[in-house]
């Protein structure tokens, strides 16, 4: 058996960088969803909870669209999640007076204590996973923050 010549552009997939991005996110994913599996909750779900909650601290109404947009999430997969925590209870839809269309969502006192515990797993995952980077987190997140930037 012959071997095929490399028609790639790098003589080990290590040296890609997306294929590094996308092997440390699998593995980071994989740690998260242990953790939140434990408390029925998954990743998105969490982000979407924190979203609201962070959102909650700074506006006086946030709907599912600020929620979408703050976490970066496609609107149809948000109102799927959404959907997910009202049936859940962890959120509910408040009544706007001034605007019958609008609906405003708003942490349950459940979905408050989900997102503490949320919280707490979340930070012992990534204080974990991260931990190898020591000193160079501020760094890395310098680096991530540029690659942002650079998408919008």
């Amino acid at each position: 058996m012959s071997k095929s010549r490399n028609i790639f552009p790098f003589k080990k997939p290590e040296e890609n960088s997306g294929f590094l991005l996308w092997q440390v996110t699998m593995h980071w994913q994989r740690q998260m969803k242990q953790g939140l599996d434990k408390i029925g909750l998954t990743h998105t779900q969490f982000v979407l909870l924190a979203a609201l909650q962070w959102l909650s601290q700074e506006l006086s109404e946030v709907n599912q669209i600020d929620v979408a947009n703050h976490a970066q999430v496609d609107k149809m997969m948000t109102s799927k999640v959404v959907k997910t925590l009202l049936d859940k209870q962890l959120v509910k839809i408040k009544a706007n007076e001034r605007d019958k269309r609008a609906k405003p969502l708003v942490l349950t006192r459940q979905g408050k204590k989900t997102l503490e515990d949320a919280l707490a797993i979340v930070r012992r995952v990534d204080t974990k996973f991260f931990l190898p980077l020591q000193n160079k987190e501020g760094d890395y997140q310098h680096i991530m923050r540029l690659l942002l930037k650079e998408q919008d």
